[in-house]
C-alpha cells in the first residue's frame, strides 16, 4: 500500500468512474462547440492580483479560500479558483478583441482550487466546464449561454434542476440599491467580519449561508425594486427569450453570486437532490471586469458549471449514462506466433476504430480468457498453433458463447461488419 494519500479535500478520477466525469465535460461542452465557442485553457495559476482585482478583495473566496504563495523569483501567484478572469486575462493578452469579431466566445475545462471544508460536493480541487462571450452587450447572448447550459443538463438526462433568475443592476442603479442595503444591515445584530464586509460590498452579505444571517434578512430592500428602467428593461428582454425558448426559470430577487463582478443579469443552476451544496452551475454577465483587470471596456457575460456536482446530481436522479465500451475486442494469443499474428492484427483494428485490447504477460487460456470478460468485451479473439496452420482464429461472441473460425485474413472485415 503506498505511503501517500490525495491531499484532503481531493479526490482522483479512476476507472470506471472517471468515464462518467468525461461524458459530462463532453455533454457541456457539445452544445457549446455548435454554437461557435473556440476552446481556451489558461494555467493553473496566475498573479494574486488578477483574483484580487477581479473576483474582488471582500470576497471570501479571495480573503479566505485562495491557494496563494511566492516564488522563489518573488513572484506572488494563486492558484485559480475560478476560470472567469484567467480567461479574460488571455483574451486580452492576446487581442482576441482586436480582431474585429465580438463578442469572442471562448469555452474552457479545467481542475479549481479552494481552500474550504471539505465535504460532499465541496472539494479543495474541483472540476468545471464553462463559457465566456467577451464584448457585446446583448440581452440575447444572456439568453443563449442559459439555453445552451439547459440543453447540456437536458442531453444528460438530468430533469430535477431548476434556472434560478435576477439582475444586479449597472453602476448606474446599483449605487442607490447598496446605500439602501447598507442602511439595512447597520440596524442588524452582525458580527464585525459580516459589517466589515457590508461596508465593502453589501450584496455579499446577502449570499452569507449562516442561519443566524439569513434570519434577520427577510425585510431586506430588494434590488429590483431598485433597477433603473434600462436595467428594467435589459432583464425583461432576456425573460423573454428565454421563455420563447421553452426553458423554464424561476425568478429569484434575492440572488447574488459570490464574486464581485457580476451585473445585470445572474443566474444559478440548482439541483434540490444534493442537499446543502444544490448549485450545480451558475453565472451571469460583468461589463466591468475587464476595466477592473486593465483592460478596455468589454461588456461580457458567462457561466461555469460543475462537473462534480453534475455527477452527484445524476447519481441523486437514478440516470444511468450511455457510455461507450472500454473495449470491443479482446485478442487472447495462445504461443509465439500467434502472439506475433494477433498483435498485428490487434494494431489494425485499433487503426480501424475499434477498441481492442490484448492479453499481456503470456498467461494460460483461462487466466487470459477472465481478463477478456473482465475487459466488458463483446468479441474475443483467440488463435493457437492449430488455428494459425489452418489459417484462421476463433471469434468467440461473449454474449451468447457463440464460437466461429474466421480466416486470419478476413477477421478485421469481420469484425467491422459485426461491430457496425
Amino acid at each position: 500500500m503506498s505511503t501517500f494519500k490525495a491531499p484532503k479535500g481531493t479526490y482522483d478520477l479512476i476507472p470506471p468512474d472517471s468515464a462518467k466525469y468525461l461524458a459530462v465535460r463532453e455533454a457541456i461542452a457539445a452544445p457549446l462547440r455548435n454554437s461557435g465557442y473556440g476552446y481556451i485553457e489558461t494555467p493553473g495559476f496566475e498573479n494574486i492580483e488578477l483574483f484580487a482585482r477581479g473576483v474582488g478583495e471582500s470576497t471570501d473566496i479571495v480573503t479566505k479560500e485562495m491557494y496563494a504563495f511566492e516564488t522563489k523569483g518573488g513572484d506572488r501567484l494563486a492558484l485559480r479558483p475560478e476560470g472567469t478572469a484567467s480567461v479574460l486575462r488571455a483574451a486580452l493578452e492576446a487581442n482576441l478583441h482586436k480582431a474585429g469579431n465580438l463578442p469572442v466566445k471562448l469555452w474552457y475545462s479545467g481542475s479549481y482550487y479552494r481552500y474550504e471544508r471539505p465535504q460532499k460536493g465541496r472539494y479543495r480541487h474541483f472540476s468545471q466546464v464553462g463559457a465566456e462571450a467577451i464584448g457585446a452587450e446583448d440581452p440575447a447572448l444572456d439568453a443563449e449561454l442559459i439555453i445552451l447550459a439547459d440543453q447540456a443538463y437536458r442531453s444528460l438526462g438530468l430533469s430535477d434542476f431548476r434556472i434560478l433568475l435576477n439582475s444586479l443592476g449597472d453602476k448606474e442603479c446599483r449605487p442607490v440599491y447598496r446605500t439602501a442595503l447598507q442602511d439595512f444591515l447597520r440596524g442588524l445584530d452582525l458580527d464585525e467580519d459580516t459589517l466589515r464586509r457590508a461596508d465593502i460590498n453589501p450584496l455579499r452579505v446577502l449570499d452569507d449561508k449562516r442561519e443566524s444571517v439569513q434570519k434577520q434578512l427577510g425585510d431586506a430592500p430588494l434590488l429590483r425594486d431598485y433597477l433603473c428602467d434600462a436595467c428594467k428593461a435589459y432583464h425583461e428582454e432576456v425573460r423573454e427569450l428565454i421563455t420563447a425558448a421553452g426553458v423554464a426559470f424561476e425568478d429569484d430577487p434575492k440572488l447574488v453570486r459570490g464574486l464581485d463582478y457580476y451585473t445585470r443579469t445572474t443566474f444559478e443552476f440548482v439541483h434540490d437532490g444534493l442537499g446543502s451544496q444544490s448549485a450545480v452551475g451558475g453565472g451571469g454577465r460583468y461589463d466591468g471586469l475587464s476595466e477592473m483587470i486593465g483592460g478596455p471596456a468589454l461588456p461580457s457575460v458567462g457561466w461555469a458549471l460543475g462537473v462534480d456536482r453534475t455527477v452527484l446530481a445524476l447519481e441523486a436522479e437514478g440516470v444511468e449514462l450511455e457510455l461507450p465500451a472500454t473495449t470491443s475486442v479482446f485478442a487472447v494469443p495462445l504461443g509465439e506466433e500467434a502472439r506475433r499474428v494477433l498483435f498485428t492484427k490487434v494494431t489494425e483494428l485499433r487503426k480501424n476504430g475499434i477498441a481492442t485490447d490484448f492479453s499481456y504477460g503470456g498467461k494460460g487460456l483461462k487466466g487470459a480468457m477472465k481478463n477478456a470478460n473482465r475487459s466488458g468485451a463483446r468479441y474475443t479473439i483467440v488463435a493457437g498453433e492449430r488455428d494459425l496452420a489452418e489459417g484462421v482464429v476463433q471469434l468467440k461472441d461473449m454474449e451468447s458463447g457463440e464460437q466461429t473460425a474466421v480466416g486470419v485474413n478476413e477477421i478485421v472485415a469481420e469484425l467491422e461488419a459485426r461491430l457496425g
